[in-house]
């Protein structure tokens, strides 16, 4: 599928918000003053910036506000729904900590659980559609609940850091070996897409659109599997390996900030490659596979 910049951004931005207001909301740590106010505010920026950038990608923004009347059918509407809950219940937190007001933990660790759920309906958006196998197992949202606890621990400078991020690095080798045969293990072909399997192997003879549409546009993209190959091994480098050992070094908040940043830039070349290497079975109506 095609990789749009603004849900690349969306997915990856949101997450690691999301995941560093849970840790945030549990208290580890518990910052106070101008510090507890920069970290929520790096929390809160990082998660509704993602949000925000998710409204590009539509074809009027304005409609944004429509996915909160479907949330009984959709993800995406849970998503938004989610979204707000956890922030809101987050905020008290935020105000406890920056002023001092000594407010109970057990409203930011329900607020963390709620920051966790976000990450687990924008992980569904994209695990329930079956028209692309890639995506449509168990280990997308493990996926994303990874970067999500991993990111998360590793802003809030937790003892647990490196390994949640080894541990990321295993879940996208998983997520890579298992996605490369999803679309084979599926048996869609040509002959299945098209309803004409029992009468022989159909072929393309003239394509469906003498110009560009929608579904070529957005669903159909192919990447090289030289370029793919090297994009994992940087995406495994930078948003596990290298940023891990950065924090068992003793470089304090430099070492944290550096491995954030090294982490982010490795996120955002495994989510490209989650949308790149996604292929929809609309391609098979075009004799592609995209």
């Amino acid at each position: 599928m095609h990789p749009a910049p603004s849900v690349i951004l969306f997915s990856t931005l949101s997450g690691l918000g999301f995941g560093f207001l849970a840790f945030l909301g549990w208290g580890a740590p518990t910052p106070s003053g101008w510090v507890a106010f920069f970290l929520w505010a790096l929390g809160y920026g990082l998660a509704v910036g993602g949000l925000l950038a998710s409204t590009f990608h539509l074809g009027n923004p304005k409609n944004a506000l429509k996915a909160f009347s479907q949330w009984r059918t959709s993800w995406l509407s849970r998503e938004a729904w989610a979204s707000v809950a956890s922030l809101l219940s987050l905020s008290p937190v935020a105000l406890s900590d920056i002023f001092g007001l000594g407010l109970p933990r057990l409203v930011g660790q329900v607020g963390g659980v709620l920051a966790l759920l976000t990450v687990f309906t924008t992980a569904m958006i994209y695990t329930q559609i079956k028209a692309v196998p890639r995506w449509h197992h168990w280990l997308t949202p493990v996926m994303f609940l990874g970067f999500a606890v991993a990111g998360g621990a590793l802003l809030s400078g937790h003892a647990w850091a490196p390994v949640l991020l080894l541990a990321v690095g295993a879940v996208l080798w998983a997520v890579w070996r298992v996605g490369d045969g999803a679309f084979a293990r599926a048996g869609q072909t040509m002959g299945t897409a098209t309803g004409l399997d029992r009468l022989g192997v159909p072929s393309v003879f003239d394509p469906a659109h003498t110009a560009g549409n929608y579904l070529k546009r957005e669903m159909i993209f192919v990447v090289g599997r030289k370029h793919a190959a090297k994009l994992r091994m940087l995406a495994l480098v930078l948003a596990s390996a290298l940023p891990a050992l950065v924090l068992i070094l003793p470089l304090g908040g430099a070492g944290i900030a550096l491995a954030g940043l090294m982490h982010l830039a490795g996120a955002l070349a495994a989510r490209w490659l989650f949308f790149a290497e996604a292929e929809h079975v609309v391609g098979l109506y075009y004799g592609a596979r995209g």
